[in-house]
C-alpha cells in the first residue's frame, strides 16, 4: 500500500508511475542501481530528484547518487547485498526517462489553484496524506500559450508594470483551461489570478449595462447623454464623474457609450437602475468579493480577482448559463473510488434577451471601440479596463468557446504611467482567445 501511494516527486504517486517517469520502465524491471536510487529519494523527492524540471543535470544527479549510495551502504550493512554488488550498483550506468506528469515546477500556478480548491473541499489532512488522483481541467497546450502570452506581454509593455495575470475559462463548462498568476513563478508563486484583489475599472461596466437591459427599459440602441453631471454622495460639492479624455460627447447610443468606454453614461445608468441592482447582478454571476454600494461602482471601484472576472464574462459568453468555476474535473482515491465529480450542472441565471443585447454591445468594443487591438477576425466580445490612477489595466474578452481575463499592474499598487490603457496594453495579450 505504501509503495503504491507514496509521493515520489514531480506529481507522481506510487512506485509504478514513478519508475516509468524516472527510468522509462516498469518497477518490476528495475535493476539494483535504479531501485536504490528510487528508494533514496523518497525522503525528500523534490530535493533529491535527479531531474531539474525534465532534464538530468550534474548537480541533481550528484545528489541522487549520494542518496543511492546511502541506500546501498545500508543494504550491505544488513547483508542484503554483498560489497561486490554494492560496488557494481554504484558503477552501473543509469538511463533516465523524463517527467511524464503535469509538473509542480513547470506550472506552479496550476498546482496552486488545484491545491487551494482541494483543500477547501477535503481539508489539509486529506491532501497531505496523498493517494488522491486528480484530473485537472487545464489544457496543457492552452496553458503553454497563456504562459507565453504573459511572458511576451510583460516584455512588450512600455510602462513600469512588474506583474501580469491571465485566466481562461470555457464558457460552456466554466472549467479553467489556463491560469497564470504572475510573470515569473520562480521569483513569486503568489497567484494573482486567484488571490490578488484589484480594481477592474471600466471592465466592470458590463454588469451595469446588463442590469439596464434586463430592466426592460433599455436596449443597445437607447440614447443616453454623455454630458456633465453632479451627484450627491454626501460630500461637499458632490460627485462629478469625468471621462478618461476629459471631454463630453453628448447624445449617443448605449452600444456606442460602452464601446468607447464613456464614464458618465455608465454612472448615469447605475443611478437609473440602482446600485443595489448592479450588485445583485454581480452576485448572481458568481462574484463573491465584497462590493461597496458606492456611486462610483459602475466605474469599477471594487476589488475583484481575475478569475472572478473571467468566470463572470464566461457567463455572458454562454448567454446567461453558469456553472461554478473549477480547476478540477474529478478526484478519486488510490482504489479508484470517485470522491468528487465536477461534471458541469449549468443554470440559467441571466435574462436571455438582455444577455444577447450585452453580447451585441461588447462586440462593438472589439469591432471599433477601445478593445479593437484584441480583434481576431471573427465575432469577438470584450471590455477594456483602466483605473483612474493608472494602477490597473485590464482586458476581459470572449468567443463562445473561451473567456479570458488579462490584468497588468504592480504588486505595490504604484501607477503604471500616464497614457497606459487596457485597450493598448492588456487587449493585445488577450489573443489567447
Amino acid at each position: 500500500m505504501y509503495l503504491n501511494q507514496v509521493y515520489w516527486g514531480h506529481n507522481t504517486y506510487g512506485v509504478e508511475t514513478a519508475s516509468r517517469s524516472y527510468f522509462n520502465k516498469s518497477s518490476a524491471d528495475l535493476n539494483l542501481a535504479e531501485a536504490a536510487m528510487m528508494a533514496g529519494i523518497i525522503q525528500a523527492p523534490e530535493s533529491y530528484s535527479p531531474f531539474d524540471y525534465d532534464k538530468v543535470t550534474d548537480k541533481t544527479l550528484k545528489i541522487a547518487k549520494e542518496r543511492q549510495a546511502v541506500v546501498l551502504a545500508r543494504m550491505r550493512e544488513l547483508k542484503w547485498i554483498t560489497s561486490a554488488e554494492e560496488q557494481a550498483a554504484l558503477e552501473t550506468p543509469i538511463k533516465f526517462g523524463k517527467v511524464t506528469s503535469f509538473q509542480l515546477s513547470r506550472s506552479p500556478y496550476v498546482t496552486n489553484t488545484v491545491i487551494k480548491e482541494l483543500t477547501k473541499r477535503f481539508g489539509k489532512d486529506a491532501l497531505s496524506k496523498g493517494g488522491l488522483r486528480i484530473q485537472s481541467t487545464v489544457d496543457t497546450k492552452m496553458q503553454a500559450i497563456a504562459e507565453d502570452s504573459v511572458k511576451w506581454g510583460h516584455q512588450s509593455v512600455a510602462y513600469s508594470a512588474d506583474q501580469m495575470a491571465l485566466v481562461a475559462v470555457d464558457p460552456r463548462t466554466h472549467f479553467i483551461k489556463a491560469i497564470v498568476g504572475g510573470v515569473d513563478s520562480q521569483k513569486s508563486e503568489f497567484n494573482r489570478a486567484t488571490q490578488s484583489l484589484r480594481q477592474p475599472g471600466s471592465a466592470f461596466k458590463p454588469f451595469v449595462y446588463y442590469a439596464a437591459y434586463a430592466s426592460g427599459k433599455y436596449s443597445p440602441n437607447s440614447v443616453i447623454n454623455d454630458s456633465p453631471i453632479s451627484l450627491n454622495d454626501g460630500t461637499a460639492g458632490g460627485y462629478s464623474p469625468q471621462n478618461y479624455d476629459n471631454t463630453f460627447s453628448g447624445s449617443m447610443s448605449l452600444r456606442q457609450a460602452l464601446a468607447t468606454s464613456r464614464n458618465i453614461p455608465a454612472v448615469t445608468l447605475g443611478q437609473k437602475v440602482g446600485i443595489e441592482k448592479v450588485i445583485d447582478v454581480a452576485r448572481i454571476m458568481g462574484i463573491k468579493s465584497p462590493i461597496p454600494p458606492v456611486i462610483s461602482l459602475p466605474l469599477g471601484s471594487v476589488d475583484l480577482t481575475p478569475l472572478e472576472m473571467a468566470s463572470a464574462y464566461a457567463t455572458f459568453a454562454n448567454n446567461g448559463w453558469q456553472s461554478e468555476p473549477t480547476a478540477i474535473v474529478q478526484v478519486s482515491d488510490s482504489s479508484g473510488r470517485l470522491l468528487l465529480d465536477n461534471t458541469p450542472k449549468p443554470k440559467l441565471v441571466l435574462n436571455p434577451w438582455a444577455a444577447a443585447a450585452l453580447n451585441d454591445s461588447l462586440q462593438a468594443v472589439v469591432n471599433g471601440g477601445t478593445g479593437k487591438a484584441a480583434a481576431l477576425g471573427r465575432p469577438t466580445a470584450g471590455k477594456t479596463g483602466t483605473t483612474s490612477s493608472e494602477r490597473d489595466v485590464w482586458f476581459v474578452g470572449y468567443v463562445p468557446q473561451l473567456a479570458t481575463a488579462v490584468w497588468i499592474g504592480n504588486d505595490d499598487y504604484s501607477p503604471l504611467g500616464r497614457g497606459v490603457t487596457g485597450g493598448g496594453t492588456a487587449a493585445p495579450s488577450g489573443e489567447i482567445l
